[in-house]
């Protein structure tokens, strides 16, 4: 009989278990996402990149600063968006725009003053934008007070600061340097007779985060800064701060074998980069409410949790590489394949969107300061087709599960600048590239053409166009870099007037995003007709709410079979009404919109 009453009562509990395990099913159905719907206000953000080299000069030479981008920020508060993520404004010689700091604690002599600073971040506050700073701690420029002390003696005590081989060893193991003809990542220095160790250019060697010292010191800093009022940091490379510093000697086998030929993964792949964010944010982020963001250089699918799993205390947002690596022809510096296929696309994003469905969060971006614009990489800018392309790209962008992050001008449809000479490039990156086609007696002119599209990093970083007056508005002197030539038809004043303009669709997208948040920020995300080579459809799901998102990306246009799905009204669409045929949407070129679903 007690057996008898042991049985009933296991069976029972069993029972009340997968009871409330369907129910537990019932809700996850009801509620999709239930599990990553946590409220978080930068998830519900939408990020603005402003380059301040670029945005606004108030001083007349040629270079945008903190005074300049202070006097737009009411037109940057009309576009609705939430937070700016500024490119590096700290002390720099420029080696590489600003991300070669020579001092973290004090401003660009080009950008202003640390009062200029304070009387933004007061002005952005006060118009209720949050202020996200760049973090660049992987290397400082070899002007910093901590090189120039390392350099001096093998015995100083910043020595340690940074990675050194001793020549007396011979050469040290290859490791690439990004940005050096030679492609060299050591850096022979005579005064101590020895290499030190620069992933980017030599102007940039690499700190050593195998040292507490060194640890100790960035998060001071950070502290400092945050102290101060801003709201969180852009980490630069973060995923290669920490290194093997035995450096065995790697070949291509190794990294065939273990990384499919990738140096940045092997950069991104030493555990100890988890203890070092744990303990950042231990001593600094865990002590404010300020977001934190990745750029996951050497990420992959498999790796990204690591970073932004809650759970692991370490970072709350990463953004990958693999979207913004799609269509480059191997073997070539950024030449991009003009026929890059969109179920790639759509696999790419999809994928890297489960990635973050349970935990963690994502993020969603087409352009920034290392990419060509967006308008023409992604979309056509040519004249028939660039603001309907360049309309349908922001759909997707304000769109996707993830926080979008929007660079300046792309609101405005602005397009790659496609120079015609190698000297009229100031990126780094994009000379020391054609001096190496150069020496192997490569084909400069491809070369040249190649960057129009796909390539140079300067092509995002032509000054904002204001106007269509003398340098777009953007200064009263000689600019940095050359305006584009388009400047005439593409600028602020000019698309203010038009009521149907890039500019006001990108206010009617952010502001559709905000009023549905739950299905478009929260909502789960499932990609449609995924073999589909014109058209990038996918639903948007909350407890309440439906929504099909179709996007047209050829000139051609493109059709999508509706199947089940039965629409109700269209929330926004950047063409005329759908055109439905029996079962089918037919999209014109470039078409964009989101509709309800009943």
């Amino acid at each position: 009989m007690c057996k008898l009453l042991r049985l009933s009562f296991f069976l029972c509990l069993l029972l009340q278990l997968l009871a409330c395990q369907n129910q537990s099913n019932k809700t996850t159905a009801a509620e999709p996402n239930s599990i990553n719907n946590s409220k978080k206000w930068w998830k519900e953000a939408v990020v603005y990149q402003v380059y301040p080299r670029s945005f606004k000069d108030s001083d007349g030479d040629g270079i945008g600063d903190l005074k300049g981008l202070t006097s737009q920020l009411d037109y940057i508060k009309s576009l609705g968006v939430d937070i700016v993520w500024l490119n590096p404004i700290y002390s720099s010689p420029n080696a590489d725009n600003g991300y070669d700091i020579s001092n973290y604690d004090d401003i660009m002599k080009e950008f202003g003053t640390m009062q200029d600073f304070d009387t933004l971040l007061a002005a952005m506050h006060q118009r209720g934008i949050k202020l996200v700073l760049d973090l660049v701690v992987n290397h400082c420029s070899d002007e910093h007070e901590w090189f120039k002390q390392a350099r001096s003696s093998r015995t100083n005590k910043y020595r340690n600061y940074f990675h050194w081989w001793p020549a007396e060893k011979g050469k040290p193991p290859f490791r690439p340097g990004s940005f050096e003809v030679d492609g060299s990542g050591w850096r022979f220095d005579s005064l101590t007779n020895s290499y030190y160790l620069h992933y980017f250019s030599y102007k940039q060697p690499d700190l050593n985060w195998e040292n507490p010292a060194l640890r100790k010191e960035i998060y001071a800093m950070m502290n400092r800064w945050l102290k101060k009022g801003i709201d969180g940091f852009r980490m630069d490379v973060i995923p290669v701060i920490a290194k093997d510093t035995t450096f065995p000697v790697i070949t291509q086998a190794f990294l065939d074998k273990n990384f499919n030929g990738d140096w940045f993964q092997y950069f991104a792949s030493t555990p100890s980069v988890h203890t070092y964010l744990q303990e950042m944010n231990k001593e600094v982020l865990s002590k404010y409410d300020a977001m934190s963001l990745a750029e996951g250089a050497g990420t992959t699918k498999a790796t990204a949790m690591n970073f932004v799993d809650p759970s692991r205390h370490e970072l709350d947002m990463s953004y990958h590489f693999d979207g913004v690596s799609l269509g480059y022809v191997p073997g070539y510096f950024k030449k991009m394949n003009p026929n890059w296929d969109l179920p790639s696309f759509k696999k790419i994003y999809s994928e890297w969107d489960s990635v973050f469905a349970k935990k963690g969060w994502g993020t969603i971006y087409l352009g920034n300061h290392d990419q060509p614009r967006m308008v023409t990489r992604w979309g056509n800018d040519a004249p028939e087709y660039r603001e309907v392309s360049s309309k349908m790209l922001t759909t997707f962008l304000l769109s996707m599960r993830g926080t979008p992050y929007y660079y300046y001008g792309d609101e405005l449809g602005m397009t790659n600048i496609k120079f015609d000479k190698i000297e009229d490039y100031k990126d780094i990156e994009t000379i020391a590239a054609y001096e190496q086609v150069k020496n192997k007696g490569g084909d400069l002119k491809q070369f040249i053409e190649d960057q129009k599209t796909g390539g140079a990093r300067d092509n995002g970083r032509t000054p904002m166009q204001w106007n269509a007056g003398t340098n777009a508005g953007f200064t009263t002197g000689l600019p940095w870099i050359k305006v584009n030539d388009n400047k005439n038809t593409i600028n602020v004043e000019f698309a203010e007037k038009n009521p149907s303009s890039t500019l006001h669709y990108f206010r009617k997208m952010i502001q559709l995003r905000k009023a549905h948040k739950d299905v478009l920020v929260y909502g789960d995300y499932n990609l449609l007709d995924a073999s589909n080579p014109s058209v990038y459809a996918y639903t948007r799901a909350s407890s309440t709410e439906k929504v099909l998102v179709l996007l047209s990306f050829k000139p051609t246009g493109g059709v999508f079979d509706l199947g089940n799905l039965q629409l109700a009204d269209e929330w926004i669409n950047n063409a005329t009404p759908l055109k439905v045929v029996g079962n089918k949407v037919v999209l014109q070129p470039y078409q964009a919109c989101i509709v309800k679903l009943k």
